[in-house]
């Protein structure tokens, strides 16, 4: 699928976390709203940072999903690819911010690193994962920045 070339102004920038980025392959609870957000990106609306790993723990979950094969997971691989979305390694600031927030709200790195990404570019971060959202909210309290999939409008 080709992003289109025209971006509108003013360019917002989100992060997607894996559980999210999946709902694109795989239909599931929430996989509308998740295509909502694609389109969005796709149509120059939004922009969707990541953390380097996304593509790892994108393909990983369909790896071990019994509806893909290994051709169906290396097809996901390209279409990720051409998606370019913005990548950002966990080095310096960023990783120091991951590490604190993995203790802080008791997650994993891989995990902390989509927060902090988000808190990182002052970015809204979706995510499917109600059980991090629901860390994140009690430590922090319900915010903007942190939101559940569904509540995207569509």
């Amino acid at each position: 699928m080709e992003r289109s070339k025209k971006i509108v102004a003013p360019i917002v920038v989100v992060v997607a976390d894996a559980s999210v980025i999946v709902k694109w392959f795989v239909d599931e609870e929430n996989t509308e709203n998740a295509l909502a957000l694609r389109q969005l990106y796709i149509d120059g609306k939004v922009e969707i940072a990541v953390p380097h790993l996304l593509p790892y723990e994108v393909l990983n979950a369909l790896r071990y999903n019994p509806e893909f094969g290994e051709e169906q997971v290396k097809i996901a691989s390209k279409a990720l690819e051409k998606y370019q979305l913005w990548l950002y390694p966990v080095l310096g600031d960023l990783a120091a911010l991951c590490v604190q927030n993995s203790f802080a709200y008791g997650i994993s790195l891989y995990d902390s690193s989509y927060i902090s990404l988000a808190e990182y570019l002052d970015a809204t971060l979706y995510t499917a994962d109600e059980r991090i959202l629901a860390k994140v909210v009690m430590m922090k309290g319900k915010g903007e920045n942190f939101r559940h999939i569904s509540d995207l409008k569509i």
